[in-house]
């Protein structure tokens, strides 16, 4: 496989915290990479799998809930409230490369009881058009229909800033020290600059966990690897907002400055996929609304179901 040198655009549009730095900037030579490199610190360790798995269905499936409150208190007078926006993001990646994009917002709520209290009591409004400081909106609490579009510009798996195929996917190096240092060549290679290395690394070794389809062994390899990076520790056992459990893992992804970005993942102990993403950011300490939020994964794996319009959940 050959390593491409200019970085390539992310093509999920949802704002999806750490993993998308592991694909963000403009556009690259078109066309897979092919063939091995010639290097043999590039190469691909295929020799640990002979063959490729077969893929398990007809696309590589995630659906995943973004949530976050909105920046700004709605409501009148002492009725004052916040709420939470939610949006439903599902892609389906056929093993040739193409994709398929949906998204649904689902409405705005009240983020807490006391919230729906205060809402209830400034008369339940399901639509608003300014905040309670006067800033123009648009927010409802009814769910949009929704849409599902083919990604034109993808044809490739994206990692670490480079366009794969399945089958390379496969053969991985399935041992985290040669996964990382995999990775790490990569994003070299695509002249990452050299402070923002361990967090395209880290990013690229998330996206393992549950964007692409690699075997288990992989995944299993890349949170290992995920632990290795600086900034990220361990949390331990814990639950998501479901109340699933898994291992935790805390990124101090920036400090600079007065900001702070602060990434926490809970990955499933057996399988090594995602649950969760909480990515929060403060500013002098404070939270920053704007640049918060979490993405729950709902379902991610193969099926044989073609792309539709989110159903709601």
């Amino acid at each position: 496989m050959t390593f491409v040198t200019a970085p390539i655009r992310s093509l999920t549009a949802i704002g999806i915290g750490l993993t998308a730095v592991a694909a963000v900037a403009l556009t690259g030579p078109p066309g897979l990479p092919q063939g091995p490199p010639s290097s043999p610190d590039l190469r691909l360790a295929a020799a640990a799998r002979s063959v490729a798995a077969p893929a398990e269905g007809a696309y590589w499936h995630t659906r995943t809930l973004w949530r976050t409150t909105h920046p700004r208190q709605l409501g009148s007078g002492s009725n004052r409230y916040w709420v939470e926006e939610q949006r439903l993001a599902e892609t389906w990646t056929s093993p040739d490369g193409r994709t398929w994009s949906g998204f649904r917002r689902l409405g705005t709520r009240p983020k807490s009881a006391a919230d729906e209290k205060a809402w209830r009591r400034d008369g339940s409004p399901a639509t608003w058009n300014r905040t309670a400081d006067g800033r123009t909106v648009s927010l409802s609490t009814a769910p949009e229909k929704g849409r599902v579009v083919a990604v034109k510009e993808q044809v490739a798996f994206l990692l670490a800033e480079q366009k794969l195929s399945y089958e390379e996917l496969q053969r991985l190096p399935a041992d985290p020290a040669g996964l990382k240092a995999w990775i790490t060549k990569a994003t070299r290679v695509a002249k990452v600059p050299d402070d923002a290395v361990d967090g395209y690394v880290a990013g690229a070794l998330a996206s393992l966990l549950h964007e692409v389809p690699v075997p288990k062994e992989v995944r299993a390899a890349a949170y290992e690897a995920l632990l290795t990076v600086p900034g990220v520790r361990p949390l331990g056992r814990i639950k998501d907002s479901r109340g699933r459990p898994g291992d935790g893992l805390f990124l101090d992804r920036q400090r600079k400055d007065s900001v702070a970005v602060t990434t926490r993942l809970v990955v499933d102990a057996d399988t090594r996929l995602l649950l969760e993403e909480s990515l929060k950011t403060t500013i002098d300490g404070r939270p920053f609304p704007n640049k918060t939020w979490t993405t729950t994964t709902l379902h991610v794996g193969w099926t044989d179901d073609e792309p539709t319009i989110p159903t709601l959940p």
